[in-house]
Parts: structure tokens; sequence; C-alpha cells
């Protein structure tokens, strides 16, 4: 029997990539190439296998080829930036899908893939005009109609993101997470709630694992908004339990991490070492803890851009200790992190947010979890400011509970499980303890409660420790119309009100092993 030639090994790998078989595609691509070198489909199929078998370098190197062997193809450039992005490399993912833009691709997959990768750098207008053309392209695809409602709901676009949401729906009754995100795109009513919908879904489809994490999370929302908390505590515990069992989560690999991150910052910062920069700030705290808000405050300000919700300083941190562990932050790039060259990561971090940066005096970078950087952030950015937003324990701790973060991120696994988050907290209170100490007048600690009864004297505070002048509009932040890609997306285009202080009152009994938690790690709190 003949071998196969060249062509039809090609055939054999285009078709087994349309059928999602990734390992083979991505064997039949090396075949090929052996036999006919740089060609540049053989480095696109081995590209976005190689995406699929999350072998991102193997996959940013094909698709580098692929595109320098054919400059004109929109889909290159486009899997380039997805795999760049994929890879952390934020700046590099902007320019490749820029590239793709400028050659004005009109395929569905191509937009859809390019409206994601804007999503993830930040660039959510782009994002949200890729996916509108997209489904204008492919009206009848639920999960094209999803992500132009995740993408509308960051503009602010409510009404139109709900008329999307439904239109996923209508195609797919079973994209579960449309449910939980049309609950929480609103308050509901007693008039106006989708609950008999959520309830016999749930009955007809109980032994499907999104269905019991998202449609038990939706219901829980819904009936917390009709005042029926029992049911609602009840359907929340059920929703996480049901995913969080398969998390493998540990807590003490997180008290672990805790120490050794406190361990690498042991005595009091003295003298400057990093980059001299004054641009950065840094919004860090618990997850819906007053993040989002305090970043809404300050990009009012006509010298303050808001960056959301970056990765890069924790990138570069890994980047440059050489670790080669697969988790982001570790104990082993903790420890490889106490030897840097401090001036170098914080020029690497401050590269890396162009060129969204440095068309005005100063930005922010709002991710909450760069707690756990302080004290590297300190050394690098000795110029930076960090506000770090506190919240009380127990509605901090609801507040946790009860969102549900990004599955594709280990740094969340703790809130699948109520006494795990309180452990979790109790920790997190004592390394800002630990960076209070050794990084004396660094951080202003901002309490959310402060915000809400305070707002200008809280506002006046932050901007005075922002080094910024006064300006009035930032009492005004729920009218900026910059997107919003946070859990508070909804929440922070009203005015500040009482709302969510003392949530957890509403769940007193069901809260008392957590507040227990607390007492037990020496916070007495209600």
């Amino acid at each position: 029997m003949e071998a196969a030639t060249p062509v039809e090994l090609y055939n054999l790998a285009i078709a087994a990539l349309n059928r999602g078989e990734w390992a083979r595609a991505h064997a039949l691509a090396a075949d090929v190439d052996k036999r006919v070198p740089n060609h540049a489909g053989v480095h696109f199929v081995a590209g976005v296998a190689a995406i699929e078998l999350k072998q991102l370098r193997g996959a940013v190197a094909h698709l580098h080829q692929a595109v320098k062997l054919n400059p004109l193809r929109a889909d290159y450039h486009a899997q380039l930036a997805r795999a760049l992005a994929s890879a952390r490399l934020f700046r590099e993912a902007l320019a490749a899908a820029e590239a793709a833009s400028a050659l004005l691709p009109s395929d569905s997959m191509t937009l859809d893939v390019l409206g994601v990768v804007f999503t993830q750098v930040n660039e959510h207008d782009r994002a949200a005009a890729a996916f509108r053309a997209v489904v204008e392209l492919a009206p009848r695809q639920a999960s094209y109609r999803f992500n132009l409602a995740t993408a509308l709901t960051f503009a602010g676009e409510f009404v139109e993101a709900e008329v999307e949401y439904e239109a996923c729906l209508a195609i797919e009754p079973k994209y579960w997470k449309a449910h939980l995100a049309l609950a929480q795109l609103r308050r509901q009513s007693a008039e106006s709630n989708h609950i008999p919908r959520l309830s016999n879904l749930l009955d007809a489809h109980a032994d499907d694992g999104g269905a019991a994490l998202y449609v038990n999370l939706a219901l829980a929302k819904e009936l917390e908004d009709l005042n029926e908390f029992p049911k609602a505590f009840e359907h929340l515990s059920v929703g996480k339990f049901s995913h969080g069992r398969t998390r493998n989560y540990s807590f003490e690999r997180d008290r672990l991490l805790f120490q050794s991150i406190a361990e690498a910052v042991p005595t009091p910062l003295i003298g400057a070492s990093g980059d001299s920069t004054r641009e950065p700030i840094f919004v860090i705290g618990m997850p819906r803890s007053g993040t989002t808000l305090v970043d809404r405050i300050l990009s009012s300000h006509s010298l303050v851009h808001s960056c959301g919700e970056l990765q890069n300083f924790g990138v570069e941190l890994k980047r440059a200790s050489g670790s080669r562990t697969q988790e982001m932050l570790d104990r082993d790039t903790v420890r490889r992190a106490r030897r840097l060259d401090w001036a170098k990561l914080g020029q690497a971090y401050l590269s890396s947010t162009r060129p969204a940066t440095g068309t005005v005096a100063r930005f922010v970078d709002k991710l909450p979890h760069n707690f756990l950087y302080a004290g590297f952030i300190a050394q690098a950015l000795p110029n930076a400011r960090i506000v770090c937003l506190r919240r009380n324990p127990l509605d901090t701790c609801l507040s946790n509970f009860r969102q549900l973060f990004a599955l594709s991120s280990p740094y969340y696994d703790y809130s699948f499980d109520l006494l795990d988050t309180a452990r979790y907290y109790l920790e997190f209170r004592k390394l800002m303890e630990h960076w209070e100490q050794v990084l004396p007048g660094r951080i202003l600690q901002l309490d959310y409660e402060s915000l809400v009864e305070s707002q200008e004297e809280s506002t006046r505070r932050l901007l005075a420790f922002c080094d910024l002048p006064w300006e009035e509009r930032c009492m005004q932040f729920e009218e900026n119309s910059a997107p919003v890609a946070t859990a508070s997306a909804v929440q922070v285009r009203g005015k500040l009100n009482r709302d969510h202080l003392e949530r957890w009152r509403h769940y007193e009994d069901q809260l008392a092993p957590a507040r227990a938690v607390l007492r037990e790690g020496g916070l007495h709190v209600g």
C-alpha cells in the first residue's frame, strides 16, 4: 500500500482539526512539515492544535511562522493573537489582533476569536464591535450571542444585553452560563423574574453538572432579590458544592503560600532600588470588597486611566523568577523572586502595560489578588501607590461565597466552600498586617463602609494619597462611561447606597459556622 502524499496528510490534518482531534491534527501536521517545510497552512494547523493541547510555546512558534509565510491571512494573525493571550503575552497579543483586524476579516470564527482576545487585553469596545459583526454573520450561534451579551454588559448596555442573553437561550436553552448572567443583569422582582423557568430546568436536568452549578446560583440570586433568603442560601450552597468537589482545593496549600510570601519580605524595606515611575496605582484587596468602586472613582479623574484587572505584574515576576512550575504564583516562584533585579522587573511591568497606558499621567491596575504581590510591587515600583480595600469580614466572606469567579483561575478555589472562604479571609488579613509592618506608609487602607457613609471625605483621602488634585467628577463615578469587566459591572453603574452594607445579617443563621471560624482567628464581627 502506497504511503499517503503530503497533500493527503495535510487534508487529513485539517479534517482532524475540524473534528477537534487536536493530538492527531498536531501529529499529522508535524509529519507534513518534515516532508514539506515552510508551509503556512501546516504551521497554522499545528499552532491551533497546540493551543488546544496547552502547548503554548509551540503554538506561538508555529503561528508566528504561519503569519511570516502568509501575512495576508487574518485568521492566522487572529489565532496567533489567541495563542499569545493564552500565554499571557498581552501586549504582543494586542498587536497581533490589530494586525488581523487591519485585514478586515469577514468570517465569523475569526471575528469571534478577535472579540475574545480584545476582551482578554481589556479592549472592550473593540471586543463588542467584533462580537456585533459575528452575530450579524451567524445569528443562530448561541455562543456568539452570549459573547455579545457579555460585552454589552461590560459596556453598561444592560437592556440590549438582556435581549442577547435571551436570544442565546432561545437557540440553546441549556447554555447554562447565560441563565446566571441573565439573573445577575438586574434586580429581579415578583412581577418579573426567571424563577419558574430556572426551577423547571433544574428539575429536568438534575444530573447535569452545568445545571447544578449555574442554575442553582441563578436561583440563589433571584430568590435573594425577592427576600427569600433561606431558600436562596440553600441553592447557593448546593450549586457551589456541586462544582467545588471537582476542584481538589487545599486550604493548606494556600496557607503555606501566604506564609512563604510573608517570609520573602521579612523586614521593613529601606531605600528604593526599583523603577522610579509614578504612573501605577494598584488597587488591591479581597475580591468583592469595593475594588471596582475605587477603580471607577480614580478613573473618573482626568489624569487617570483604568486598565482593569491586569495579570501583568504576576506574569512579569514569574518570567523574571525563572520558575518553570505551572502555577503563576507558588512557593517555588516566591523563593526565586527573592533575588530579582527589581528595577528591571519594574521596567518590564511598565512596558507590558503599553500602549494602553502612557496617554495620561497615571493608570490603575485593579487586580484584587495583587495583595499577594504587594511586597514585590513595593520593591519593583517604589513610587507606585497601593490602595487596599477592606470590608466587613462577614460581608466579604458572603460576597466571595455568592460569587462565581472565573473557573479557569485557581485563585478563587477557596470560594466554593464557606468555611474555606472564612479561613482564606483570615490569611488575607494576616498578610495585610504583615505588609503594614514591612511597608510602612506604602499602603492606604480604605474601608468600603467609609466610602459609602462618607463618600467625599473618603474620596479626598484617596486622591490625596495618590497625589492627585481634587476633581468633583470623582464624586459622580456612576457617570463614567468606560467599560467594566468585573463582577461589579452592574453595581458600579449606580450611585452609592447602603444596600450592600451588612448584607450578612440576612443570612445570620447560615453564616454562623463562618462567624465561628473568624472568631477563632481573632476577629469578632457583628
